[in-house]
């Protein structure tokens, strides 16, 4: 694995994970096809409740792209030959409604980054982005400082997992990382 710094790191041959800064790749990832759209864009854990809820059609994609100048942006992106083709959502825990849920416990009080949601583009599937995003993002994470970083998959116990909630990703998936 070769590291080019904080403009991305090189995780294998055609794979290169860099931070989440460039709003049109963004919106290839998790945007809509249609900009009226109110789907995710990858929000609901990021902003509070009544934020997400108020936001409809092109004011989501607004809003994602304020966070994509921020710092940090809001996560990192696989690309392959300078291609989007994988997303993985990436924040300090304490900017996500996480540092606030009840269900997910805090076992001590380091400041880790979270990790939530996965996702590779169709085309690219089955070809190990998911591997390279989590190896990204936790290789961007250390070197923003991070002491750890959790991640919320569901464990499938092997089996195939419905895609609506294969965005947080498989127990294995981090068990290998």
């Amino acid at each position: 694995m070769a590291d080019v710094g904080a403009t991305g790191h090189t995780v294998s041959m055609s794979i290169e994970v860099r931070p989440a800064t460039v709003f049109d790749d963004v919106a290839t990832l998790v945007g809509p096809k249609k900009p009226t759209s109110n789907v995710c864009f990858c929000l609901s854990y990021r902003i509070g409740s009544k934020e997400n809820i108020s936001l409809h059609g092109p004011e989501r994609g607004e809003r994602m792209r304020e966070l994509c100048h921020q710092d940090p942006p809001p996560g990192v992106i696989a690309y392959s030959d300078d291609e989007p083709v994988g997303w993985a959502a990436l924040q300090p825990r304490r900017e996500t409604s996480f540092a606030r849920n009840r269900r997910i416990p805090h076992v001590d009080d380091l400041d880790v980054w979270s990790l939530w949601c996965l996702r590779v583009r169709p085309g690219h599937r089955k070809q190990g982005i998911m591997h390279e995003l989590v190896a990204g993002a936790v290789a961007y994470a250390r070197e923003r400082g991070a002491p750890a970083i959790e991640s919320y998959p569901v464990d499938n116990r092997g089996e195939k997992v419905d895609l609506t909630m294969m965005y947080v990703g498989t127990k294995a998936l981090f068990e290998n990382a």
